[in-house]
């Protein structure tokens, strides 16, 4: 029972700290292609004609159109908001990279410089999305991260792996996390209480 609560409060606070990088890597998309693209990019985007209107982006327009569907008044912001997690982490992938213009890397303005053995390329920022993504899913849908994954062996490697990824996010976007996250974030602590169990 007390693992079990531990894990509630664990999962709990990594929620939070992924929400906020969520919105935070969300906003930092936005500012970009409002600037290169106009205050009404995203909508602009899955119209005939729009950087996205093309077999090759997927479904990404039409998660754009649902989106704007959806909304009973239009606003720029609202449509942003509408668009969850997973379609900010296409907008790195190859043809969404690509069509957008690609200049996204652009909001890491931190992010390390590539070298021969090691390429920090959108392909790389979209594989760690990824990671940050099956987390965000693993939590929405309350599954435990006190444990190696796929096993029953007691272990907050993963939920420290996956917190220490988010943070380095952050850095790469500029962003104190230490500031944001202050008061919300007892990852360190939980874990630590984990493990002594």
């Amino acid at each position: 029972m007390t693992l079990y609560r531990l894990n509630l409060r664990l999962s709990q606070e990594l929620f939070t700290i992924v929400s906020c990088f969520e919105v935070a890597l969300r906003n930092a998309i936005d500012a970009h292609y409002q600037l290169v693209k106009g205050a009404d990019w995203l909508r602009d985007s899955a119209r005939p004609g729009g950087m996205f209107s093309n077999r090759k982006c997927g479904k990404t327009p039409y998660i754009i159109s649902e989106g704007e569907r959806k909304l009973t008044t239009y606003t720029h912001p609202k449509l942003v908001a509408e668009m969850d997690f997973g379609f900010w982490r296409y907008m790195f992938a190859r043809h969404q990279f690509f069509y957008g213009g690609q200049g996204l890397l652009t909001i890491f303005p931190s992010k390390p410089v590539s070298t021969a053995s090691h390429n920090y390329n959108s392909n790389y920022i979209f594989g760690e999305l990824e990671r940050v993504n099956y987390l965000r899913n693993r939590l929405a849908h309350h599954e435990p991260v006190c444990f190696h994954i796929g096993a029953d062996v007691k272990s907050t490697l993963y939920a420290r792996h996956s917190y220490n990824l988010v943070l380095l996010f952050f850095r790469w976007l500029n962003i104190d996390e230490a500031s944001l996250l202050y008061g919300l974030d007892h990852i360190g602590e939980i874990c630590d209480r984990i493990d002594k169990l």
